[in-house]
């Protein structure tokens, strides 16, 4: 079962990623501006503040990161720096900003984003790639979910507020998209919360953080209930796979919209945990230019 990992004071902890080559955990305070590395060998924790929000992270081939800021995406160095901006918000920042994201094994780099306010259907997925911003699927209010297959084939999305994952299949060479398949409702599979982060094991199981639902859950590939894992939290946010053996799954979470009466109730809100796995995780891809990667 889940052990609080870091005891943190987060206000939306999110994105986290497993550095395989570094043994090294990264993730996000998302409103505080914040980039966290966590060196659990040597147990030292670090934090870099940016100047500006920050929704995801993906390791680069080159070293540092891609990353999802309010002003767009952006490089960072090892130290969480700020070198280039890759691409600009294409939406109203100051409603709309980047949200989840991830890189496909080709080293594409898959990012959403969310309407502040939660309201209305003006957010999108997007794929970056060599220098270009596309636009994938339209008319969302918070991209979440985001994880691809073992063999790349497809690729897992949510709108939050749906409760419900979709599924598309992934054309690895070109990057193209299918059409969306209704994949998984959480609404029918009775359980609490909203998809947030997820991430796919080795045995193409879909695991998927319950924002308000206080667990994290595991689907099997055909999208049935496969285990559910309670936390003594309310809000988990996202889940990676971490460790040599990728077999810790840690977790994000989030104290964001809670009143005193409810920390009194769930005091480790903002924390990080963990839990040891059967079944080990995928290793996280790196963002490159995918003209020398296929």
């Amino acid at each position: 079962m889940f052990k609080v990992h870091l005891p943190l004071q987060m206000t939306l902890g999110e994105c986290p990623v497993w550095d395989a080559e570094h043994q090294v955990l990264y993730w996000v305070d998302i409103h505080a501006a914040q980039l966290h590395r966590l060196d659990s060998a040597r147990n030292a924790h670090s934090i870099v503040t940016l100047d500006e929000a920050i929704g995801c992270i993906a390791l680069h081939e080159e070293g540092g990161f891609v990353a999802g800021l309010r002003s767009g995406i952006w490089r960072l160095d090892q130290k969480g720096r700020k070198l280039d901006c890759l691409a600009s918000n294409p939406e109203d920042a100051s409603t709309n900003r980047f949200n989840d994201g991830r890189c496909d094994p080709a080293g594409r780099l898959w990012i959403g984003t969310l309407d502040e306010a939660e309201t209305s259907p003006t957010a999108a997925l997007y794929r970056y790639q060599s220098g270009q911003l596309a636009v994938i699927k339209h008319e969302i209010t918070i991209s979440n979910g985001l994880a691809f297959s073992p063999d790349g084939h497809y690729l897992y999305h949510a709108d939050s507020p749906r409760r419900i994952i979709e599924r598309h299949a992934l054309d690895i060479t070109s990057g193209e998209l299918g059409p969306a398949e209704q994949w998984l409702d959480i609404s029918d599979v009775d359980i609490a919360g909203f998809p947030d982060g997820g991430a796919v094991d080795s045995e193409g199981y879909y695991w998927c953080a319950l924002y308000a639902g206080g667990a994290v859950a595991r689907f099997t590939p055909e999208g049935r209930l496969a285990a559910h894992y309670p936390l003594p939290v309310p809000n988990p946010t996202m889940i990676a796979f971490g460790d040599k053996d990728l077999r810790t799954l840690y977790v994000t979470s989030a104290r964001q919209g809670m009143d005193e009466y409810s920390l009194t109730l769930a005091p480790l809100s903002g924390s990080l945990f963990s839990m040891r796995v059967d079944t080990p995780g995928l290793r996280e891809p790196r963002y490159g230019d995918t003209s020398r990667m296929l």
